[in-house]
């Protein structure tokens, strides 16, 4: 049962996130002519160059071995999940070209179109899936370095398909609008798909520190640990201890730790990933 919820959650994040780039790609990229980079955008450089094909063949002729390699070395479950979001994103695009269109400069186009298709982008990713072209190469480019974050990746990619269009088409106005849209995508994928992981560290310099301990497992299902510490003043020994929440559980967290103590001293600190119990498992393929 379990399992199964996983899926259909997974699933609806796909949609969910393939609906976010649709939208983003038609109604502020697409009026305004950007080529925001990806495979596409690498199929139109190919086609002009080489004189031969279709933007749309060239590009599934390329996605062909994405997808099987993809399949390979992430795993079945990125496969199927990127045929979902590949044919999600390609109804989508077309569906929602019936909305209107609003009319904003080019400027504003770029800003929120990044913001909604990197928003789209980061959502599908999160589901262990993608929308193909691209994003393929983005999670396999990750398997190999894995200390360079997804969106940081798609950024180069997309800014080196757009620069090669920029010269091919000798468009450099639009090349420089898409850029923007690139780096807000970018940045937005790495909001999205490492915020979900956000906890919370707290350092706690108290005398009580074994109630504050007792009670964090208690109220919080939380583990602690003692850290040895020695005040640089009164010289004397202390410890501290040291825990970490879900970010939901910080303000239980400081209220349980002031009733005890009101004169604690709480030094808390954001920590983007914790692996272990009661947290995330790592695994060799994960963003």
């Amino acid at each position: 049962m379990k399992k199964s919820c996983r899926i259909i959650i997974d699933l609806l994040k796909t949609i969910l996130g393939s609906a976010l780039f649709a939208l983003g790609f038609d109604l502020f990229l697409v009026p305004h002519n950007m080529n925001a980079g990806g495979i596409t955008g690498l199929a139109m450089v190919l086609v002009n160059v080489l004189g031969v094909g279709t933007v749309g063949i060239v590009t599934a002729l390329i996605n062909v071995p994405l997808f099987a390699i993809g399949g390979l070395k992430v795993g079945k479950k990125f496969f199927f999940g990127s045929v979902i979001g590949l044919i999600f994103s390609s109804i989508f695009i077309d569906l929602f070209t019936l909305l209107p269109v609003p009319e904003v400069e080019p400027l504003i186009g770029s800003l929120y179109g990044g913001l909604l298709c990197g928003c789209g982008i980061g959502v599908v990713f999160t589901s262990g899936a993608s929308t193909g072209g691209s994003d393929i190469v983005v999670r396999l480019i990750k398997l190999k370095w894995r200390n360079i974050s997804v969106g940081a990746i798609s950024m180069a990619f997309d800014l080196c398909v757009t620069i090669l269009t920029a010269i091919v088409f000798r468009d450099v106005r639009l090349a420089l609008y898409s850029g923007v849209t690139i780096f807000i995508s970018g940045k937005v994928i790495d909001a999205v798909v490492y915020s979900f992981d956000y906890s919370r560290v707290a350092l706690i310099i108290t005398k009580k520190h074994e109630e504050i301990a007792t009670m964090v497992a208690e109220k919080l299902d939380r583990g602690a640990t003692y850290l040895d510490g020695e005040g640089s003043y009164s010289r004397e020994p202390t410890k501290v201890v040291l825990t970490a929440v879900k970010r939901q559980q910080l303000a239980d967290l400081k209220q349980l730790v002031v009733e005890i103590d009101p004169d604690a001293f709480i030094i808390v600190q954001e920590a983007h990933q914790v692996l272990g119990d009661g947290f995330s498992r790592y695994t060799k393929d994960g963003l």
